[in-house]
């Protein structure tokens, strides 16, 4: 498989410029900076992409991440961006000049079309800045083929090499040509061809499962969402009846989800199910826990524990499948990214844990695994369910979990969903749901004072989950889901919206 490979040097596009590359059909993989050069040529890249970064390369004080300088002798092309030009140009012997003045946003740029990089753009663009060092004098071999009216270096060359390097950002939609001019690197410089397509994903990931089972037996961790629902019909694709689901009611799901689920599935997919009933065994192990990093712990735990009871029922069933995704990975923390939040079948998984994990989707993104459901002819119902979370209502409801609050919130949640679909936007939004805050406040109903929840209603829309803004609902939705709420789910007095976006919030609060 044809592969493009981004180094990343901890830059906040990093991502987004392997999902660009594969928007184009190449695959490309994020890896870190510093890999080490024997792996990288063992992938057999067509070409690498370093990131940009938080770091200066004109910092004196060491800090800033660098590459292994032999990669330069490997005949790879190789495109810089932002940082990734500057660190290039500084190893090739040029300048970098902190030039102690900031150019950020949409910048009119002057581009020489005689560059291969720039094949069929014109000659003044709109590109996305988003820096304060550059390049003064060129290393050796190299020609300038971009400038800005601040920024006489804004594009490098080095024809020979096939190396290049742009000040700008090509990744983000707020440089217009920018896919032309990525596309113009993988195909006509690094000659990939655009065959990462859906079929493509299916035949490879079907006989590395295969593969990686061998004659065992798998177990899967079903939740009905898309993610593992996917993954499901990959495994079941490589190895048949050998493998069971097993959808785990932690009593934590939205209202009347766990007898959606099991319906779904058993009547649509002819895969072995197994429905356990865990509601009161999670809810006692939360019990008095208000930490929502111990909450996705003790339930990413406890998740485990069930799989290998099931599984020491089914005999050489030693692997277990998760529709692990690749903003789960990212939003756990890698070494170059930090930790958000440990999402329950990432950072919360035990250290002890005897199954051995598969997970044909970890190097996806949502967006990708919704086509890929498509594909595999996955319902409608399945492939545009919002994303739910793993730990459920533990996260949605802020402080100890109790069967009240769980009562509450799935009342509250259902009216919200349900005006979101009679309004005709629920696939136009990523997610929407109820909040409840462990907090009360005082209101008047029936002319009597009361004494009770709020719920907090959130609506994002995104591409990936990595960012997100809050939507614009209409004011007569929100009125209905307000109206409703207060009368009908006995114990809440108050209805608020978040429209904060992600970031410098969270799509959901813990």
């Amino acid at each position: 498989m044809e592969t493009v490979l981004v180094m990343d040097f901890g830059g906040q596009y990093s991502q987004l410029i392997a999902r660009r590359v594969r928007e184009l059909r190449v695959f490309s993989e994020l890896i870190p900076y510093d890999t080490d050069i024997c792996e990288i040529k063992k992938r057999n890249p067509r070409g690498l992409i370093f990131s940009g970064s938080p770091y200066s390369v004109a910092s004196n004080k060491g800090r800033a991440p660098g590459v292994d300088s032999r990669l330069f002798s490997l005949g790879i092309p190789i495109l810089g961006i932002c940082y990734g030009m500057q660190l290039m140009a500084k190893l090739a012997g040029g300048d970098i000049t902190a030039t102690g003045s900031n150019e950020y946003g949409k910048t009119g740029i002057d581009l020489d079309l005689s560059s291969p990089l720039f094949k069929g753009l014109k000659q003044k663009e709109t590109c996305w800045m988003s820096h304060r060092d550059s390049v003064g004098d060129l290393p050796p071999g190299y020609k300038v083929i971009a400038s800005t009216s601040n920024l006489p270096v804004a594009g490098i060359e080095e024809p020979d090499k096939k190396f290049f390097g742009i000040q700008f950002h090509p990744e983000v939609v707020h440089t217009p040509s920018g896919m032309d001019i990525l596309s113009n690197f993988l195909f006509d410089i690094c000659g990939c061809s655009p065959t990462w397509t859906m079929v493509s994903i299916i035949e490879s990931e079907t006989e590395k499962i295969a593969r990686s089972v061998g004659r065992g037996k798998v177990i899967c961790g079903l939740s009905g969402g898309v993610d593992s629902s996917v993954a499901a019909l990959l495994v079941h694709r490589a190895v048949g009846e050998r493998l069971t689901c097993i959808f785990v009611d932690h009593g934590l799901l939205r209202k009347d989800e766990a007898r959606q689920v099991t319906e779904t599935f058993r009547e649509n997919f002819r895969i072995n199910l197994i429905h356990i009933d865990a509601g009161d065994r999670f809810i006692r192990k939360l019990k008095g826990i208000c930490d929502p990093e111990q909450k996705r712990k003790i339930i990413g735990n406890e998740f485990i524990r069930i799989f290998e009871e099931e599984a020491s029922k089914i005999k050489d069933a030693d692997c277990l499948v998760q529709g692990t995704l690749y903003s789960d990975v990212i939003e756990s923390g890698t070494r170059d990214a930090a930790r958000i939040k440990s999402h329950h079948n990432v950072g919360g998984l035990p250290e002890d844990m005897k199954l051995r994990l598969i997970e044909p989707l970890r190097l996806l993104f949502k967006d990708e695994i919704r086509k890929l459901g498509i594909e595999l002819g996955l319902s409608d119902d399945i492939v545009w369910r919002q994303p739910f979370p793993g730990p459920g209502l533990a996260i949605r409801i802020i402080g100890e979990v109790t069967a009240e609050k769980i009562k509450i919130l799935q009342e509250a949640d259902n009216i919200v969903l349900e005006e979101v679909k009679r309004a005709g936007l629920y696939k136009k939004i990523w997610q929407s749901f109820a909040i409840l805050p462990s907090i009360k406040s005082v209101g008047v109903m029936g002319d009597e004072r009361t004494y009770a929840y709020p719920i907090a209603i959130r609506a994002v829309t995104s591409l990936d989950a990595m960012t997100a803004d809050w939507v614009r609902l209409p004011y007569e939705v929100l009125e209905k889901m307000s109206v409703r709420i207060i009368n009908e789910v006995e114990g809440v007095n108050r209805v608020v919206y978040d429209i904060s976006s992600k970031p410098p919030s969270t799509i959901e609060w813990e």
